[in-house]
């Protein structure tokens, strides 16, 4: 068994965590997290893919996902830190 698909076990045990937390989480803030958590995953699954298949679009992919997920998740975090700062509670 290549160590490639050993990463992508886990990745896949790594992500069903990361969707209890988002499914679950008690409050905002941990949400957040376990959509960059679920984003980061996704960045390796591609780097995986990109091993395993020789091509470098999938290395394309695996970059835009990574902006796309910091991005995201500067934007919740201020979104977050606005709403407790006007005094809604963090729930």
């Amino acid at each position: 068994m290549s160590s490639v698909y050993v990463f992508v076990v886990l990745v896949v045990l790594a992500s069903r965590v990361g969707f209890y937390r988002l499914l679950a989480g008690p409050t905002r803030a941990d949400r957040v997290i376990a959509l960059d958590l679920l984003f980061a995953n996704g960045v390796v699954l591609c780097i995986c893919a990109a091993m395993v298949s020789g091509s470098s679009a999938f290395l394309d992919v695996a970059i835009g996902l990574a902006l796309v997920g910091f991005v995201a998740t500067i934007a919740w975090a201020r979104l977050i830190d606005r709403l407790v700062g006007d005094g809604e509670e963090d729930v």
